[in-house]
């Protein structure tokens, strides 16, 4: 189950938001080596703000194990500001179609099999969210390799939109993904994960899984 919230609905979510941050810091600054903001053990940037979604997944202690956070592109997004030299397929996106997706992020302690599930259970997420908020494509700069293992091999249909460069001596490409009806289906059927993994929260309190 993923806990999708927002600033203005993260209260409903106890330690969600925090957690995810833990985790960011885990993953991004002691294991990746990244020069981002961080402090007490939990890492945070500029595009943190009451625009952002993030998608938070939770062990049974409550403990963040994945995450990835989203923006519309009529705000301010990252590759926009800082890479935009990097998209030279299509025009750099600045609608409510397409959403920045970022800081995507398995925990690395967890063990292989729990590392799968998460990472199934997330790809799903990502198209329920997509649905939900009328999103038909994701924009996102990530290493191929990553796209490749964890986008295509569970379904997404991902392709670049510019060069491959090295960022911080990672090789890394801005890609489009894909949100439709018919690719939840086949991301359901790529990962055995049939049931809705979505928990939302609005202003009266927690709501169920909501199926797309």
């Amino acid at each position: 189950m993923l806990d999708c919230l927002t600033w203005g609905t993260a209260h409903h979510f106890g330690d969600a938001l925090a957690g995810q941050h833990r985790l960011r810091y885990r993953v991004f600054v002691q294991r990746a080596g990244w020069n981002v903001p961080h402090i007490n053990e939990m890492e945070w940037d500029q595009y943190d703000t009451p625009a952002a979604h993030y998608l938070v997944w939770r062990d049974d202690n409550g403990e963040a194990r994945g995450v990835v956070r989203f923006s519309p592109t009529n705000v301010p997004y990252m590759i926009a500001d800082i890479w935009p030299e990097m998209v030279t397929d299509v025009p750099l996106p600045r609608d409510t179609l397409t959403w920045e997706a970022t800081r995507l992020a398995v925990d690395p302690s967890a063990s292989p099999a729990l590392r799968r599930q998460i990472r199934r259970e997330m790809v799903v997420g990502i198209m329920e969210f997509g649905l939900m908020y009328g999103v038909q494509r994701y924009i996102h700069l990530m290493p191929p390799t990553f796209v490749r293992s964890f986008l295509l091999g569970n379904g997404m249909n991902t392709w670049a939109v510019g060069p491959t460069r090295r960022i911080d001596g990672v090789p890394c490409a801005v890609w489009l993904t894909e949100v439709s009806a018919e690719r939840l289906e086949t991301v359901r059927k790529v990962t055995g994960v049939r049931q809705p993994v979505l928990r939302l929260a609005d202003d009266d309190g927690m709501a169920p899984a909501v199926a797309a």
